[in-house]
């Protein structure tokens, strides 16, 4: 079982579900993507802050090396951290991130965060989080506009064959296309029926940019984090609704949030370490949802935002 694609305004397929990295430990990464791969995924969503970059790449040398799959088959996400948005940073550290992977192109590579922060060598501290000394939040002095005409060289250079943005507001992006050479291929964001941003979806999609939403779930990907919003908010596989379409259709919890936004054309990318959900997670398109179910779903609207520097204590108030 594999996933469908949806076609990207670069030219490119890129699978409408795939396999989140993030915190994926490093001691289980190179099995878990080793895993996922022999599962029928393709798409696998990793950043420098991660930090199991050299792991994930280990997974998918494996794979290669065993002839599960062909590097053309992969769908390779990556991200570019705050700490690097210096024009001259962004190529560097793209090909870092290449070596710790153990490829030669990206197939994605996103603007992680729109917050420019001050440079950390990365034989200093890797990855460098938000904080420039461990301790202190410093802001850098590259603009998106900086940011961007790197990006654009990556895929004139033949590093990465799409680029995107993530954790983007709609001010942002309708400045961000008014300079940009090369159109971002997607919009990575924060998307869960707590969270629907509808308007933001709509501005996106409407400017030929794929959406991909990052933590499906809500609150259950923050739990681990002990983030107290998450834990004072009831968990979506909870919900009457969700478990009451969930029954009627014969499907997981979790299938039925994922499938309220392929339906609608929304990437996705869960992670687990359980076999039978990684097959139910992958199948997440073979059933549909009517109108009113996935209004119903939508309905669960709070506006609630889990990833946000401000929850994890720093004072970067970006979707203020």
């Amino acid at each position: 079982m594999t996933s469908p694609t949806v076609k990207l305004n670069s030219g490119h397929q890129m699978p409408l579900v795939g396999f989140g990295l993030w915190k994926v430990n490093n001691d289980t990464c190179a099995d878990t993507v080793y895993n996922a791969i022999k599962t029928g995924y393709r798409l696998f969503d990793g950043a420098c802050d991660y930090g199991n970059e050299a792991e994930a790449g280990q997974g998918v040398a494996r794979a290669i090396k065993e002839k599960l799959v062909s590097r053309d088959e992969l769908f390779i996400v990556s991200k570019l951290w705050n700490s690097f948005h210096d024009h001259d940073r962004v190529e560097p550290i793209c090909k870092k991130q290449l070596d710790d992977w153990g490829i030669n192109y990206f197939d994605l590579y996103i603007v992680h965060f729109p917050i420019s922060l001050k440079y950390v060598d990365p034989s200093e501290r890797y990855p460098p989080g938000f904080t420039f000394d461990g301790k202190k939040v410093v802001p850098g002095k590259a603009t998106i506009q900086e940011t961007w005409t790197a990006m654009e060289s990556l895929v004139d250079k033949g590093l990465t064959k799409s680029i995107g943005i993530s954790n983007f507001n709609g001010q942002l992006i309708m400045d961000l296309l008014r300079y940009a050479r090369i159109v971002p291929a997607t919009l990575q964001i924060e998307h869960h029926p707590y969270l629907t941003q509808e308007g933001l979806v709509k501005l996106a999609q409407a400017n030929n940019m794929a959406v991909t939403a990052y933590s499906s779930f809500g609150p259950q990907s923050f739990l681990e984090l002990e983030m107290q919003r998450a834990k004072d908010t009831p968990l979506l596989f909870d919900s009457k609704i969700v478990k009451g379409i969930a029954d009627k259709h014969g499907k997981s919890p979790a299938q039925v949030l994922l499938r309220w936004a392929t339906q609608r054309n929304i990437a996705v990318i869960p992670k687990s370490n359980n076999q039978s959900r990684l097959l139910q997670n992958l199948d997440v398109t073979s059933f549909d949802l009517n109108k009113s179910e996935l209004e119903e779903i939508s309905g669960l609207n709070q506006h609630l935002r889990f990833n946000d520097p401000l929850n994890y204590g720093f004072n970067l108030p970006i979707y203020v």
